[in-house]
């Protein structure tokens, strides 16, 4: 664990790189008109077909009424869809469309041509090791949600 006199150091300049990568996706994907919301929730209706509103909320770590909003976008431009499920009347399952397809393979390119330049000059190695830290601090930072564990029991 990094010390305190190193703790800014470290989150100050994490916190600037999400910021200017979220900038820079947004800014690329402008001329195809989606956002970087609807281009995530499109990649987890795409490789989960019928997917709930509420599934897919989880999904992207988001509350379900800005998720509606979303979907709510990506329905009116026609990249999705809502079934209603034949055992819920209640629930209704999202499906791409074949208008959907064309564009998530441009924002692909969008994302892979960002990822290359975000990591030009790191060492493969590098990337690697990286990406486990990441990883682990996403678990230790989720974890912190879960209730205690009763020593007790």
């Amino acid at each position: 664990m990094p010390s305190s006199d190193h703790r800014a150091a470290i989150l100050v300049p994490l916190f600037d790189v999400t910021r200017l990568l979220r900038t820079r996706f947004d800014r690329r994907a402008e001329p195809l008109g989606l956002t970087r919301a609807q281009w995530r929730a499109l990649r987890f209706i795409d490789s989960e077909p019928g997917i709930t509103q509420k599934m897919l909320a989880e999904r992207l770590e988001m509350e379900p009424i800005p998720v509606g909003r979303v979907v709510d976008r990506l329905v009116m431009a026609q990249f999705v869809e809502r079934r209603a499920d034949p055992a819920d009347r209640r629930c209704w399952r999202l499906h791409i469309t074949a208008k959907a397809h064309g564009i998530t393979g441009k924002m692909d390119v969008i994302a892979d041509g960002l990822c290359d330049d975000t990591f030009a000059g790191v060492a493969e190695a590098d990337v690697a090791v990286f990406r486990r830290v990441v990883d682990q601090m996403k678990q230790n930072l989720l974890a912190l949600d879960l209730p205690p564990v009763d020593s007790d029991a």
